[in-house]
């Protein structure tokens, strides 16, 4: 299994001009990695762009990019040019996101996520390889594309996975998964799917952090960020799947009743404590470290600002080489 890396989710806090020197902190207080997503702020590809440049020892992933908003061609293309940007240096993290990012608010059919994911790895091997590839996948069809630069050395895939079929998927046909909301003891039935795939196969997690000791902000606070998306039909599905149904079944009543305010009181305590980090910073890394011994070889953190911490003194509370250790 490959050696621990720690990874921060990014564009980081404040205006995206404005991070140069903050990705270079990233690599002096010990992050390996950085991570991007993509929802409704900024494109998956844009801060790995500047990141290359800022910052040039980080490793770049996209944690994720849709499988349905950018055709199969243009995911190839935006791939290539950022392993050509960052060669051996960018892994490309692909996944079916949400009905709400795909259909809702991009107007595309959520139809068939499994085999969506499936043909466009299927699809990218090939492609990044500067193969030329034609031919008729369950879910689209490419017919004589080649890359017109292929980039010097293809990225590892990775496959946003949440229940059984997709890690399955992530373990045998691409290098790995990306893991997303879900406690450091699930991590172990998560990742065990994976590994048990082939050797050699990461799991990045993404994991939300708050180094506040203030339980009882966190907590309130909390339930909010947890509710957004235990009420995605996929993240009730996979929590239901992991077990937490009996916990959430009155949250889900309440909030399908439209009764917001009492659903989140009902957000047991215990499920905020699971999903998300939070505590002294020194509580906080030995939560992240439980990740690591249940099969995570990769973490990208995600800091949440909750009571009014200040995000980036998060960031550097949190880091494998807090600042002063050399």
């Amino acid at each position: 299994m490959a050696s621990r890396r720690d990874g921060m989710t990014v564009p980081l806090f404040g205006p995206l001009d404005q991070q140069a020197a903050r990705m270079a902190e990233l690599v002096d207080l010990g992050y390996t990695d950085v991570w991007s997503s993509e929802s409704n702020s900024h494109d998956a590809f844009t801060p790995l762009v500047l990141a290359s440049q800022w910052a040039p020892s980080l490793r770049l992933g996209t944690a994720i990019v849709p499988a349905y908003t950018r055709g199969p061609a243009l995911v190839a293309q935006s791939a290539a040019t950022l392993s050509s940007l960052a060669p051996g240096r960018f892994l490309l993290g692909v996944g079916s996101s949400s009905d709400v990012i795909v259909e809702r608010w991009n107007s595309i059919p959520f139809e068939a996520p499994y085999q969506r994911v499936r043909d466009l790895v299927r699809f990218l091997k090939p492609a990044l390889a500067g193969e030329k590839v034609s031919g008729d996948f369950e879910t689209f069809s490419v017919q004589g594309f080649r890359l017109g630069m292929a980039p010097p050395e293809p990225p590892p895939i990775l496959v946003a996975a949440l229940r059984s079929q997709m890690l399955a998927l992530a373990g045998k046909e691409a290098d790995g998964a990306i893991i997303n909301w879900l406690s450091a003891e699930d991590t172990a039935r998560v990742s065990e799917i994976v590994h048990a795939q082939g050797p050699g196969k990461e799991v990045v997690a993404r994991i939300f952090v708050c180094p506040n000791p203030d339980r009882e902000t966190v907590i309130a606070q909390g339930r909010r960020a947890v509710a957004g998306y235990l009420n995605v039909p996929v993240y009730r599905a996979f929590h239901e799947w992991l077990g937490r149904g009996e916990l959430l079944a009155e949250h889900w009543e309440r909030w399908a009743a439209g009764d917001r305010a009492g659903s989140l009181e009902a957000i047991p305590e215990q499920v905020v404590d699971d999903l998300l980090v939070h505590g002294a910073p020194e509580e906080c890394r030995k939560h992240i470290d439980r990740y690591f011994d249940n099969g995570v070889t990769t973490s990208s953190l995600m800091v949440m600002p909750l009571g009014g911490i200040d995000p980036w003194e998060a960031v550097r509370s949190l880091a494998p080489r807090p600042a002063g250790d050399g």
